[in-house]
């Protein structure tokens, strides 16, 4: 047997520098005591040729280990050392413990390597992030802005195809596997044979655009300042450019993997979120899967993803002079609308009266109005900041909410009138208060909810759209109940028929956040940064809870407001490059190490 020990120091105290060095150890006679690593006693089975790399830190040393052995054939993530020890024990185990041990310390591994021979000759250490850095940092921009200039909204069939090439050319072109399964693409660094896999999720797919509101063209990549801005670039084609270019530096980096690393691209997320549960029916889950479209340092809690749809058949209870023609707001039910209009028709004579009363209503913060006059009509335009309804629905300013709040008290009794009563009352916060969500949950806080679609219909009548995200004290029928209740006192209040059939069927996802998996990624962010953050609650909803042990895992940095589905969707280039080293910290622990 031959053993190869790299080794490194940083500290000058050592009085060895900063080089690294090679020697080559013969192996030891059964009589003579050589103390293996942690990770060496968990596979103590030694194969003909081991090699093993000691990254060793300050004057106490931390060993970083990793191994690798011809022929092994990678069966699964490696255990914990506390899981192992459990099994010792007779002891189930979860699922979430199978996973690979983070590097653990060996305190002795300078003075190992000096006692058992010379011979030092130098070698470089596996640095992803350097070669990130040297190699593949300068194609981030400019692979982002080729994939933020295809128009991928729901419906748009010749952008797909279009991306799905841009996808398959580019990835071929770093030397990964692509493969084409339909609603979802695989992109993949193999690992050995039959090697567990690790999975990255994100999705191609981007919210509708009111360019009107953009100050840049939405699907043109702007740099200004250290900031790039386009639809898509943080949710979620930042994220896939990212994934695509740590894969590409792990691979040149040299560092060892016994695991294939995964990329699955998904197509409509944004939407009916049809596309990764039909890929799992026909295809296995990785063993484990970071959904690289939320937050860092770790998402712990996701809350539930409901909309409510309430519908009004035409009806008039009354007469006031006006009368509500075209009625249009927002774009997707997961945007909180930035622009929404309404045509009142009024006699002509009183028009300048009514514009009057309407301009001088109070408008919600953030939001304003616009008039244009016709002969017998009065164009109502509201504005406010479209936002992502969920994770930064108090970055928004809801121009819906404020069209009702100007215009419902001049409309005559009657439907349309108590729909937009409805949505000024809904409106008065983001948390629902006006829909009777009023419970906060010491983990999650309060609710979100907001109304984000309304339109005419062809007959007549109204469709008005919610989003709600709440908390698991208030979820599926506690919460379906509740929001009937509050409709049916409304309708009450108002002499209203508005109706709703909704059956609320999304749940929150929780995870612990002390269970193994999430401290280890908090343990990656905080190797990546240099700073220690808390696990993350967020309002959205990710692929995490449609497949089996899932994690979101970044890509987007904690203390600054989420921009994706805003108008102007921006980030910081340099948090796009963080987001890489934080991700490649994470590849590394989690796929770098010997499988059993």
């Amino acid at each position: 047997m031959r053993w190869r020990v790299s080794l490194a120091s940083t500290s000058s105290r050592m009085g060895l520098g900063a080089a690294w060095a090679s020697v080559a150890i013969k192996a030891a006679a059964p009589t003579q005591k050589f103390t293996p690593t942690l990770n060496q006693q968990r596979h103590r089975a030694a194969p003909p040729l081991v090699v093993m790399s000691f990254s060793l830190l300050g004057p106490c040393g931390r060993a970083q280990a990793s191994g690798s052995r011809r022929g092994r054939q990678a069966q699964g993530f490696g255990k914990g050392v506390a899981a192992r020890r459990r099994q010792n024990a007779g002891h189930a185990k979860s699922r979430e413990d199978n996973m690979p041990t983070p590097h653990t310390p060996w305190r002795g591994a300078w003075a190992a390597a000096l006692a058992l021979g010379t011979g030092l000759a130098a070698a470089a250490p596996p640095d992803p992030y350097g070669v990130y850095s040297a190699r593949w940092a300068p194609r981030l921009v400019p692979l982002l802005s080729e994939v933020v200039a295809f128009e991928t909204v729901a419906g748009n069939a010749p952008a797909f195809a279009a991306q799905a090439q841009w996808l398959q050319r580019t990835a071929e072109s770093l030397g990964l596997v692509y493969r084409d399964q339909g609603a979802v693409a695989e992109i993949e660094l193999p690992g050995p044979a039959g090697a567990p896999v690790l999975g990255l999720a994100v999705h191609g797919d981007v919210v509708p655009v009111s360019a009107a509101e953009w100050s840049t063209p939405p699907f043109q990549a702007v740099m200004k300042d250290g900031v790039i801005q386009a639809r898509g670039v943080a949710d979620d084609k930042g994220p896939l450019v990212q994934a695509l270019l740590a894969m590409k530096a792990l691979q040149d980096s040299g560092w060892p993997r016994t695991h294939t690393i995964r990329l699955l691209v998904g197509s409509d997320e944004e939407t009916a979120l049809k596309d990764m549960p039909s890929y799992l029916t026909t295809h296995a889950a990785p063993d484990l899967t970071l959904v690289l479209d939320g937050y860092f340092p770790v998402v712990v809690g996701e809350m539930s993803n409901n909309s409510l749809l309430v519908e009004a058949a035409p009806a008039v209870r009354g007469d006031t002079g006006v009368r509500l023609l075209q009625l249009q707001a927002g774009l997707a039910r997961n945007i909180i609308p930035g622009a929404a209009v309404a045509t009142l028709e009024v006699a002509t004579a009183a028009l300048p009266a009514l514009r009057q009363r309407i301009a001088a209503r109070p408008l919600p913060p953030g939001t304003r109005l616009e008039f244009q006059a016709e002969d017998g009509a009065l164009i109502v335009s509201a504005f406010g900041r479209a936002a992502h309804a969920g994770v930064n629905a108090q970055g928004g300013r809801n121009a819906l909410v404020a069209l009702a709040t100007a215009i419902a008290p001049e409309l005559p009794p009657g439907s349309d009138r108590d729909v937009l009563t409805l949505v000024q009352q809904a409106g008065v916060d983001v948390n629902g208060t006006g829909l009777g969500l009023t419970e906060a949950h010491p983990l999650f806080g309060r609710a979100v909810a907001a109304p984000t679609l309304l339109s005419r219909q062809a007959d007549g009548s109204l469709k008005l759209w919610f989003t709600i995200r709440s908390h698991p004290a208030l979820s599926g029928e506690v919460l379906t109940e509740r929001v009937q209740a509050q409709l049916a006192r409304f309708n009450a209040d108002q002499g209203a028929r508005l109706r709703s059939a909704n059956r609320f069927t999304s749940e929150p996802q929780v995870h612990d956040p002390q269970s193994p998996t999430v401290q280890r990624l908090l343990a990656a962010y905080a190797r990546g940064t240099g700073k220690a953050a808390a696990p993350a609650i967020m309002a959205g909803g990710t692929y995490a809870k449609h497949m089996p042990n899932a994690f979101a895992f970044g890509m987007w940095m904690p203390g600054k407001p989420y921009t994706g589905h805003d108008a102007d969707e921006r980030i910081e280039v340099a948090d796009l490059h963080l987001g890489v080293k934080v991700l490649l910290e994470a590849l590394q622990d989690f796929t770098g190490e010997p499988a059993r």
